[in-house]
């Protein structure tokens, strides 16, 4: 048989093992994996020296278009996710304008992603006051999960998201529970967190730090506790995003043994930035839940070598510079989000890989198997005979130091910027397609492809 490309002589990251081996791949497909498979392909990669992994599948990703396009669009945003090393992701109902709450959102969104991206991509939809009657419409469009805070959100924009009221998280639960919809919850006391901000502005504390402090992990952990009991009374399955404490993740973990069907992601920026190093960095490193202490992110190190964290998300939430940078002192003021979607799979390949010896395979399991498996992508997530060939070459011994000149976001700012990282992403296929090059950059026209809750719809 003549493949259309051999990946060869790669260390080649299975489901349980990884074995140097060559990878051929056909009509988009994982035709073959073994020793040798000679050169019959139109196309040769040679990998030895790089390990060939799944492409990641980055489950929580705000693109921002339509609406916002000035803060990221679909073309930049999958330029930066392709370059990372990511093939598939999902896209958040917010912070698009309107937000994905209803059907004629969702067509608007699909209309503005269209023959833009690089990278084969997802729509979740949202769960906010009022859209109930909306939830049963948006799955049958093929959202491929729904979204809610329990922290507050949005704007004063009518088209904006809402964070849910407690009613709602229940009557939501309900609904999406007989759909067999996942419902994935921004966890943290609202009213709780709300309010310490305000203590903190009234006394002129207005710092990183006194920002981290107005979130503390109790909060993060009392909403947690509250949607797991919701979930169970109504048999809502649950995915909780970008938990930031060791103690958040115990309730979970005791739930699911219990027979719940819940999990839970975190993300690199939590791992790798400090509460402290935030102060030094400045506004790019803001975020919510806030980033935390070297002491409680020792410890989320170690749920994560426990095999407790699911997966690991990037919540790229990007914004233009003069929404980090406004001139003014209170961080209060400053847009929470980080932009950091482009560096989820060097940066944690580094840190969790290379200096704390976790399994290359575990790493896998979180960047792709798990993602893959909990939001029903069966042709995506594992480098197998027959799965879509999305992979990527990693060079671990490639260091390099990240400048805004690497960045592909629409807005080339980050808190990763000026950090060296001590392995990188070389290349990127998507359906066996060569999408990123590190010599060449992106390569070709936007393939991406639309996937939904029930099927891969093209959408070029």
């Amino acid at each position: 048989m003549k493949y259309d490309l051999i990946i060869k002589g790669g260390n080649v990251v299975l489901r349980h093992e990884v074995k140097k081996a060559d990878v051929a791949v056909k009509n988009g497909k994982i035709a073959a994996i073994d020793r040798n498979l000679g050169k019959e392909a139109s196309q040769i990669v040679d990998a030895h020296g790089q390990y060939v992994m799944p492409g990641m599948i980055d489950a929580h990703v705000h693109i921002c278009e339509p609406g916002r396009t000035e803060w990221e669009g679909f073309e930049t945003g999958t330029k930066a996710l392709a370059a990372g090393g990511t093939t598939t992701y999902i896209d958040m109902p917010l912070n698009a304008l309107p937000a994905t709450t209803t059907k004629e959102a969702l067509k608007l969104k699909f209309e503005a992603a269209k023959g833009k991206n690089y990278v084969d991509y997802g729509f979740y939809g949202g769960l906010v006051p009022g859209n109930i009657e909306n939830l049963q419409e948006l799955s049958d469009e093929g959202v491929i999960g729904f979204k809610c805070f329990m922290a507050s959100c949005g704007s004063d924009h009518p088209d904006d998201f809402k964070n849910v009221d407690d009613y709602t998280l229940y009557k939501g639960m309900k609904k999406l529970a007989e759909l067999g919809a996942v419902l994935l919850i921004h966890a943290e006391n609202a009213e709780i967190t709300d309010r310490f901000a305000e203590e903190k502005i009234r006394e002129g504390k207005v710092t990183a730090t006194d920002y981290a402090d107005s979130r503390p992990i109790f909060t993060e952990v009392d909403a947690v506790k509250r949607a797991l009991f919701l979930g169970k009374e109504t048999g809502c399955p649950l995915h909780f995003v970008h938990i930031s404490t060791a103690e958040a993740i115990e309730p979970i973990i005791k739930a699911r043994n219990e027979g719940q069907d819940v999990t839970l992601e975190s993300c690199p920026h939590y791992f790798t930035i400090t509460a402290k190093e935030f102060e030094k960095i400045g506004p790019v490193a803001k975020c919510s839940p806030p980033l935390r202490s070297i002491e409680e992110q020792e410890k989320l190190w170690g749920a994560l070598k426990q095999g407790k964290i699911d997966m690991l998300t990037s919540d790229h939430s990007p914004c233009p510079p003069s929404m980090k940078y406004s001139g003014t002192d209170n961080m209060f003021e400053v847009w929470g989000g980080i932009t950091g979607c482009q560096n989820n799979v060097d940066l944690m390949f580094d840190e969790a890989v290379k200096k704390r010896n976790i399994p290359v395979t575990e790493f896998a399991r979180m960047i792709a198997i798990t993602p893959a498996e909990r939001f029903n992508l069966s042709s995506k997530g594992e480098i197998a005979v027959s799965k879509d060939a999305d992979m990527i070459l990693i060079d671990p011994n490639r260091s390099y130091t990240l400048t805004e000149e690497d960045l592909y976001y629409r807005h080339k700012h980050s808190p990763y910027v000026g950090r060296t990282i001590h392995c990188r992403v070389t290349k990127t296929f998507v359906r066996g397609s060569l999408v990123f090059d590190l010599e060449k950059g992106i390569i070709g026209k936007p393939i991406g492809q639309f996937l939904t809750n029930k099927e891969l719809i093209a959408k070029t």
